[in-house]
């Protein structure tokens, strides 16, 4: 009893009786402030390392309408190029085609002063003509570019006196190929053939006459012979070989 009431007893220690609903209310409220500060930290900590959900929104949005920005300059540049490209084709294609005209009127002229300078020989008093009614002068006879066409040309010359009639007749060509190592000859156009259209003279002092025949694409050009006919009786005749 002593031991339990005496001075050497040992000391009590009186407590406030608390609830235990107090106390899970308390838990509860310093588990919400320990939430809400996390989170208070951690919004800050993206603030303050520039992960802002808002800001980051709107560098987004920005982002994507340069990117915008960026595909529609490109596709204006695009079209611009396929523009230019196109303009350069076609003044390439005009410079090309304006070369070919000067090309052209270049041959042109020059065989306008060839037979200029026929003519005045022919007009000249010391100017002599051939003794028949009508003579071939300047045949030529070239490639017209596709393989077995080619292009003819020559002057026919009335040597009759001026005051004569014109000279009526038609002109024929007579063709030499080289087909499977042998020798063909063929009419252009063809006597007496109904499908042939006549090549008809009719000149009173000079006559230009132009054109076109065709042999077959295996073939060999090897000589051409034109004729000048009245009547069936040749009157003329001239060869050259191409």
């Amino acid at each position: 009893m002593r031991q339990r009431f005496g001075v050497n007893a040992p000391r009590l220690s009186i407590r406030t009786h608390v609830a235990w609903y107090w106390r899970a209310l308390g838990a509860v409220v310093v588990l919400s402030l320990s939430l809400v500060l996390a989170a208070w930290i951690y919004d800050s900590g993206r603030r303050f390392a520039g992960f802002h959900s808002e800001e980051s929104s709107r560098q987004i949005e920005g982002l994507q309408a340069q990117l915008a920005e960026l595909r529609a300059e490109a596709v204006r540049l695009r079209v611009m190029a396929g523009a230019g490209e196109s303009a350069v084709q076609i003044e390439r294609t005009a410079q090309q085609q304006l070369s070919q005209q000067v090309q052209l009127l270049e041959l042109e002229n020059a065989r306008l002063k060839q037979d200029l300078a026929f003519f005045e020989g022919m007009l000249s008093p010391s100017g002599a003509r051939d003794e028949g009614a009508v003579s071939i002068n300047r045949l030529q006879v070239e490639a017209a570019g596709t393989p077995g066409k080619y292009r003819y040309r020559l002057l026919v010359v009335n040597n009759l006196p001026r005051q004569a009639k014109p000279f009526s007749g038609t002109l024929q060509l007579l063709l030499k190929v080289r087909v499977d190592d042998q020798d063909v000859m063929i009419e252009h156009p063809r006597l007496g053939d109904p499908g042939s259209q006549s090549i008809s003279l009719e000149v009173r002092n000079f006559q230009r006459v132009e054109g076109e025949f065709s042999v077959s694409a295996a073939a060999v050009l090897k000589d051409v012979e034109v004729r000048i006919l009245q009547d069936g009786v040749v009157r003329a005749r001239q060869s050259v070989n191409p």
